[in-house]
């Protein structure tokens, strides 16, 4: 007899701790983008993490728990050491995978083409500063 694993969507805070945490697990070790976080804008993953929750929240659940703005963050990481495309696709195929590894549903969906969105976005306003 066979288990056969459903995923789930999506659902709660708790879901969006794991996501991100295993995503970034995967993100600060990678040699294209992991520079990123250790030395261009070395980040303290304990304080960094309910940040991010906190926006995927707000964004993917329509809570209101985050208060910011990550375009000011990433175009500032770009003067430093300029972001690229390759940087993108990079981040997305980690946040793909980390999510097709347990979610799926409308709100993972969700998940990944406002993670597209964001990456273009940040990627048109960091190529205006060239």
């Amino acid at each position: 007899m066979y288990l056969v694993r459903v995923k789930q969507d999506i659902k709660t805070r708790a879901d969006l701790e794991w996501l991100v945490s295993h995503f970034y697990q995967q993100l600060i070790t990678d040699e294209v983008v992991g520079f990123y976080f250790t030395e261009i804008v070395p980040i303290d993953l304990e304080e960094h993490l309910p940040v991010i929750v906190a926006f995927w929240e707000s964004s993917l659940l329509r809570t209101a728990n985050y208060r910011g703005n990550p375009m000011i963050k990433h175009i500032e990481m770009s003067r430093k050491h300029k972001l690229e495309r390759k940087h993108l696709e990079r981040w997305l195929s980690y946040w793909e995978e980390t999510i097709h590894g347990k979610f799926e549903g409308p709100i993972a969906d969700l998940a990944l083409s406002r993670a597209r969105s964001i990456g273009e976005m940040i990627l048109y306003k960091t190529d205006a500063l060239t």
